[in-house]
């Protein structure tokens, strides 16, 4: 495990990372609303943000990929909620707790390989870590046990799969590109781990 201390181009790269995604995040908020207000009249109104919710995990999963220390993924995550928040999401700072859950969900799998694996079969491990952590937040936040076990499932399988696309391959495929790039030889000069 690397134990070094985080750098200055650490922090540099998790500030940058923080900014982008807040940014997105806002706006997969945004999609979701508009979503959950086409599905309401249908009764599904509750499924409207499902499809985006591995994108919320993208700033941890991509942070923990290139620098490869502890923490980064969850202080990002956090971090870019910040962003988010002061940039209007409408979920107000609850989403700053949400996204330190999301950001210990992405970062357990990482932890179990002491941070030395970043091959696919982490990055999808990771997302199903995810989508269990936030699944049970979310069902404790919104009462899931009063719900249609049938709403329920498909809010972890449309989730599942939305991490799984997201987190665990796309995320993947950008850090693969940039590895391609040379990006993570100059960040971790030992170069890309399997």
């Amino acid at each position: 495990m690397n134990r070094e201390k985080l750098t200055l181009r650490d922090y540099l790269l998790m500030a940058l990372i923080s900014v982008v995604f807040g940014v997105f995040y806002l706006l997969a908020v945004y999609a979701g609303t508009a979503l959950s207000t086409l599905l309401t009249p249908f009764g599904l109104g509750v499924l409207g943000y499902e499809p985006f919710y591995g994108v919320w995990f993208m700033a941890a999963i991509i942070t923990t990929y290139l620098i490869r220390k502890p923490v980064v993924g969850i202080i990002t995550e956090v971090i870019a909620a910040l962003i988010e928040v002061m940039l209007g999401n409408m979920f107000g700072v609850i989403v700053m707790l949400s996204a330190f859950i999301q950001g210990l969900g992405v970062e357990l799998p990482f932890a179990f390989t002491k941070y030395e694996k970043y091959s696919y079969k982490v990055t999808m491990t990771a997302a199903v870590s995810a989508t269990v952590v936030t699944f049970l937040w979310t069902g404790f936040r919104s009462n899931y046990l009063a719900m249609d076990w049938r709403i329920v499932a498909a809010i972890f399988v449309i989730r599942l799969l939305s991490s799984l696309f997201f987190t665990g391959y796309l995320s993947k495929r950008i850090c693969d590109k940039l590895d391609e790039a040379g990006i993570l030889t100059y960040l971790n000069p030992g170069g890309a781990n399997e």
